[in-house]
C-alpha cells in the first residue's frame, strides 16, 4: 500500500463527510432565510472556487482537507447594509441559530444511518455468537465456559453477532470488576460472571483475547499453499507444499497455532520444522514486523494456506436477510450504539480509565482509510459510516470553538432571554483554542510513535 493510495483514500473518505457536515449548515441556514457568503470545503489557500450568478454564493475548494466552513452574513464579521439586515445571521432567533450550528453534526448522524442502511440491505451468512474455543488459565475457563456455549446476552446486552457481542465488551474498557455473560448450553440458560481487572488497557490484546474464548475456527492444515515473493519464508528457504509441524518446538495442530505465533513475534528468530517431501527439515525464520493503524507491530512470514471449500457446522452458522425497514432500524441502532460507545471512551478517557495514547489524528485516520479500502468497499463504507458518527459527536460536544460549543451559548440566550456576553464568549473561545489544539497536538503525536 503506497503513500498515494493511502492519500487518495483518506481524501475519498474525509472529502464526503466534511462536505456533507457544512451542507447541513448551508442547506438549513438557507431554508430559515439566512444569507450565505461562502461555503468552503477544506481550509487554507482556495485551489477552487466559483460564484453562483443566481445567489451570489461563492463555493470553493481549499488546500487543507481537514475541516470546512459555512460562511454566513453576521454584522460581528463586517458591515451589513440595512437592507441585508434581516438575512444576517446574528439577527435570528436563538432557536433558528439553534438549528443551523445542529444541523452540521446530525446531517452526519444520518449519513451514518444511510450508509449502515446500505450495507445491511445485502443477505449475509455469519458465524453465530457460539464459542469455538475456550483457553485455559482465562476469566471465561475460570468460571467453566465451554465449546459450543452460544453467547446471548453481555451485560444485559442482547448479542445476535460478534460484532454486536464486541461493542458490548468494549462498553467496559478501563473497568474492574464482573461482565455478565448469559449462553445458551443444551437448551439451558447459563450465566457466567466473569472477573475483569483494567479491561483492555493493553492495546495489544482484543476483548476476546483478554477474556479467553474465540468463535468457531475451521480446521485448516498447517501447509504452506502460497509464498509472497518478497516476505520472509521464501528469503530463508521455505517452499510451497511444506507443512508446518513446529515452531521453536511447539507442535501446530493447524494453520490457526502458525498464525497465533508467528503474529506474537515481529523480528524475532523463529526455528520452524517443516516436512518436506517425508523428510522433517529444520529452518530459521524472522516475521517481519509490521504495524497496525494503532502501532502495534505484528509478525509476517508471507505465507497463505489453502482456505477454499471449508467446511462450517450448521450450528454455527448464522443468516442475516433484512427487509428496507428492518435494514433502517439496525441501522439506528448501530448509530445509536456507536455514538454512545464513542461518549463513553471520552468520558473513561478524561477519569483516565483508558489512555490518552488511544487518541487518534488524521495520520492514523489516512492509514485505517487505506486499509479498509484495500479491503473492499464494504469495509471502506462501514468505517467511513464509524468516522461519520465520530465527527457528529466529537462536533457537538460543549466545547467552545465546536457547534457544540456555540449551542450551549444559544440555549443559555434562549433560556435568559439575552444573550452570552462578548468578554465570557472570549474567554470560551480562548480556552476552546487550548483544549482543540492539545489534543490536536496529542493526537498528532500518537499518529508519529505509531509510525
Amino acid at each position: 500500500m503506497n503513500v498515494l493510495f493511502v492519500i487518495v483514500a483518506a481524501i475519498l473518505l474525509l472529502g464526503p463527510l466534511i462536505a456533507i457536515h457544512e451542507f447541513g449548515h448551508y442547506w438549513v441556514a438557507r431554508k430559515l432565510g439566512v444569507k450565505v457568503l461562502v461555503y468552503s470545503i477544506g481550509f487554507g489557500p482556495t485551489i477552487l472556487k466559483w460564484t453562483s450568478k443566481k445567489s451570489g454564493i461563492q463555493y470553493q475548494l481549499s488546500a487543507l482537507p481537514l475541516g470546512g466552513y459555512v460562511k454566513m452574513l453576521d454584522e460581528r464579521e463586517g458591515n451589513v447594509s440595512e437592507e441585508d439586515l434581516p438575512y444576517a445571521f446574528n439577527r435570528q432567533s436563538p432557536l433558528k441559530r439553534i438549528a443551523i450550528v445542529a444541523a452540521g453534526p446530525l446531517i452526519n448522524l444520518i449519513f451514518a444511518i444511510f450508509l449502515f442502511w446500505i450495507l445491511f440491505l445485502p443477505a449475509q451468512e455469519q458465524l453465530n455468537t457460539r464459542i469455538g474455543k475456550v483457553f485455559p488459565n482465562t476469566p471465561a475457563a475460570q468460571v467453566q465456559m465451554m465449546p459450543g456455549d452460544k453467547i446471548i446476552q453481555v451485560d444485559g446486552t442482547q448479542t445476535a453477532t460478534w460484532e454486536k457481542l464486541n461493542y458490548a465488551l468494549v462498553d467496559r474498557v478501563g473497568e474492574t470488576g464482573q461482565i455478565q455473560i448469559k449462553a445458551e448450553r443444551n437448551g439451558e440458560l447459563k450465566t457466567f460472571n466473569l472477573p475483569i481487572q483494567q479491561f483492555l488497557k493493553d492495546q495489544n490484546q482484543s476483548a476476546l483475547d483478554v477474556l479467553g474464548f474465540i468463535p468457531y475456527r475451521p480446521h485448516i492444515e498447517a501447509m504452506v499453499y502460497k509464498l509472497s515473493p518478497d516476505g520472509a519464508a521464501i528469503r530463508q528457504g521455505m517452499k510451497e507444499g511444506d507443512k508446518i509441524v513446529a515452531i521453536d518446538g511447539v507442535k501446530m495442530n493447524d494453520w490457526f497455532n502458525v498464525v497465533d505465533i508467528v503474529q506474537k513475534s515481529p523480528e524475532k528468530l523463529l526455528n520452524i520444522d517443516v516436512l518436506r517431501e517425508g523428510k522433517l527439515v529444520s529452518l530459521k525464520v524472522m516475521p517481519q514486523g509490521k504495524r497496525d493503524s494503532m502501532g502495534n507491530s505484528t509478525g509476517m512470514l508471507g505465507v497463505q494456506a489453502k482456505t477454499q471449500n471449508l467446511h462450517i457446522p450448521a450450528e454455527y452458522k448464522y443468516k442475516i436477510q433484512y427487509n428496507p425497514a428492518e435494514a433502517f432500524v439496525m441501522a439506528v441502532e448501530k448509530t445509536g450504539q456507536l455514538s454512545s460507545m464513542i461518549l463513553n471512551s471520552m468520558v473513561k478517557m478524561v477519569r483516565g480509565l483508558i489512555g490518552l495514547d488511544n487518541l487518534s489524528g488524521p495520520i492514523t485516520i489516512a492509514k485505517v482509510a487505506g486499509q479498509s479500502a484495500e479491503m473492499g468497499w464494504q469495509t471502506f463504507i462501514s468505517f467511513m459510516a464509524l468516522m461519520s458518527v465520530s465527527l457528529g459527536i466529537l462536533n457537538l460536544l460543549p466545547i467552545p470553538m465546536l457547534d457544540g460549543g456555540h449551542l450551549v451559548y444559544y440555549f443559555i440566550e434562549l433560556i435568559r432571554g439575552k444573550p452570552v456576553s462578548e468578554q465570557i464568549q472570549l474567554v470560551g473561545l480562548k480556552i476552546g483554542m487550548v483544549l482543540l489544539g492539545s489534543m490536536m497536538f496529542l493526537a498528532i503525536f500518537n499518529d508519529f510513535m505509531r509510525l
